[in-house]
């Protein structure tokens, strides 16, 4: 149930990835950056340049569920969604996590204390108008509208300085004070499994920026129609699946075969086999500069993701977004690796644990720092920021970033390194449920219909209802309450008539009621106060049952049959 860790990690990695890595510079620049840093270490009791827990936080805490129930023996198996065999050209094949907690030594006890708390009492002292009033105040823009962040970071910041508007169009395209586009563009998705379902504690979104050629014409001018139409050749090479278009367009117009039919013609269509991108990227793919592969995003793809508290609204009844910010993540693919070097990075993981004539998982570090980010081997760099004590958005620390690597490093689930993406709904009608290139804070989840999955035991599934049925509740550490009682009866068996509902309408399992949305928002805003996210940034209130405090060596799940997609 975690993720086996390469050696050659721990080998590349040197101690410069710990140390104060404040970046380049001198003389005033450097010193401005220095005092940013040790201020927000002085007041919020954090270090930019120490692992005060542990360098395996990467191991989400719900890989320390208990899958079997105390009482009843019963195995449940939430590990499927993250744990499977990954599509080329994902090698991984991370599907023997079903069946084992292989830790490496050092993270047999679970670091994340947090879970054990009770935080009854601290939960207790804040008002559901406090909270509500805290989430719906914005840490990202300033009094003036202004970007936060982009005026407290030091002007020799080499990381990623937040610089999308969140203003949306119809179609998803976000804009500057100035009306000019940023080039990040939202979409809404099917969530994924589990833990980012908001009844868990958590709104969010997700925008997508394709690097500055794929965006221009080939006379190098910004030029919306070309990136729309690039932006739908990733969808299609990224997913590999046929996409359909909004409107009909004539490939003559840009030189390129959209629907592969052997002709410029009009296509309603791209499909995966799709050969070349449109406008200025075009001559930089002849040129090899940029690349075309299937299921993966061409070099300089960014990813921008808000993680936010779940606000209450009054006249719908139901969550939305709140205003305030719990994380903005960030994502960039810095350059291009052939199937050939994916290949052989997933199947060194093997070779390297033989080669120790030992099966035990070996402790990974990524290179990298808190300004610029830490890298994965397929890639990818990854860089955040998280609330400090005072709720204001700060750089995430070192070991604070660790803790995003383990989701989008070495597992089967990913379609290069990403979640979200390929899960982003295809519907063109506005109007419509299905509308893809939106942000959820223009149309919200009501409406959507439930995903259907294949998977090689069990065929076409749905895919909410399948994971409800093999892990009786809305979470990975089964203590959703309200999904209990709102999906299975007093004999825990599953409501038909609850499922038939999801089918049409995924908001029935994934919002909650307004009272736990309240709850799991007092129960994050603690550890904010605390600043103790290198121990967990679970939403609890009481201590967690279903979890290992410790795990022995190669301890089975109890899970004989995984599943696999």
């Amino acid at each position: 149930m975690n993720i086996k860790l390469t050696l050659f990690a721990a080998i590349i990695t040197t101690l410069s990835v710990l140390t104060f890595a404040c970046g380049g510079g001198s003389g005033e620049t450097e010193t401005a950056k220095s005092r940013y840093i040790h201020k927000l270490e002085k007041d919020n009791a954090i270090s930019y340049s120490e692992i005060r827990n542990t360098r395996g936080v990467y191991i989400t805490s719900m890989c320390f569920t208990k899958t079997q129930d105390s009482l009843t023996g019963e195995t449940f198996n939430p590990c499927y969604s993250c744990h499977t065999k990954g599509k080329v050209p994902n090698y991984y094949d991370d599907t023997v996590l079903q069946m084992e907690y292989n830790f490496p030594q050092e993270v047999r006890t679970n670091p994340f204390s947090n879970l054990f708390k009770d935080r009854s009492a601290a939960v207790s002292a804040i008002s559901d108008a406090a909270i509500l009033d805290y989430v719906r105040q914005s840490n990202y823009f300033d009094g003036e509208g202004a970007i936060a962040l982009d005026k407290a970071l030091p002007d020799s910041w080499k990381g990623y300085r937040p610089d999308s508007y969140f203003d949306f169009d119809d179609e998803g395209f976000d804009h500057d004070k100035n009306n000019r586009y940023t080039g990040w563009r939202a979409f809404r998705y099917t969530p994924f499994l589990g833990t980012f379902w908001p009844t868990n504690g958590s709104t969010d979104d997700v925008l997508i920026r394709l690097g500055q050629p794929f965006r221009e014409d080939r006379n190098g001018d910004f030029n919306l129609a070309v990136y729309k139409l690039n932006l739908a050749i990733v969808e299609a090479i990224v997913k590999d699946k046929s996409i359909e278009l909004p409107q009909a367009i004539d490939e003559n117009q840009y030189g390129v075969d959209l629907n592969a039919d052997g002709v410029l013609s009009i296509a309603k269509h791209i499909l995966p086999t799709v050969n070349s991108y449109v406008g200025r990227a075009k001559d930089l793919l002849r040129q090899q500069k940029v690349h075309l592969a299937k299921g993966l995003f061409p070099e300089n793809t960014e990813f921008l993701h808000s993680v936010r508290y779940l606000d209450w609204n009054d006249a719908s009844g139901s969550v939305q977004l709140s205003a305030r910010m719990k994380e903005l993540r960030y994502a960039r693919k810095y350059a291009w690796s052939t199937y050939s070097e994916l290949e052989r990075t997933a199947l060194a993981e093997q070779w390297e644990l033989q080669s120790l004539d030992s099966t035990e998982a070996q402790l990974s570090v990524f290179r990298g720092n808190y300004e610029e980010g830490l890298k994965n081997e397929m890639s990818w760099i990854y860089q955040g920021f998280i609330e400090d004590k005072k709720g204001d958005l700060r750089p995430q620390t070192h070991e604070e970033t660790i803790a995003c690597m383990g989701c989008h490093s070495h597992l089967g689930a990913t379609t290069d390194s990403v979640f979200a993406f390929p899960r982003k709904l295809e519907g063109h009608n506005k109007n419509k449920a299905d509308y893809g290139w939106n942000h959820w804070s223009q149309k919200g989840l009501a409406g959507v219909k439930e995903p259907r999955v294949k998977y090689k035991q069990a065929g076409e599934q749905f895919e909410y209802s399948f994971y409800l049925k093999n892990n009786h509740s809305g979470n990975e550490f089964r203590d959703n309450q309200e999904v209990k009682e709102k999906f299975f009866d007093r004999n825990r068996n599953i409501k038909p008539a609850m499922l038939e509902k999801l089918h049409d309408d995924i908001s029935v399992l994934l919002l909650p009621g307004r009272s736990r949305a309240l709850m799991l928002n007092k129960a994050y805003k603690v550890i904010v106060s605390e600043q103790s996210y290198i121990h967990g940034r679970d939403a609890n209130i009481k201590p967690m049952l279903n979890v290992f405090e410790k795990t022995e060596p190669e301890q089975k799940t109890g899970i004989l049959k995984p599943v696999v997609r």
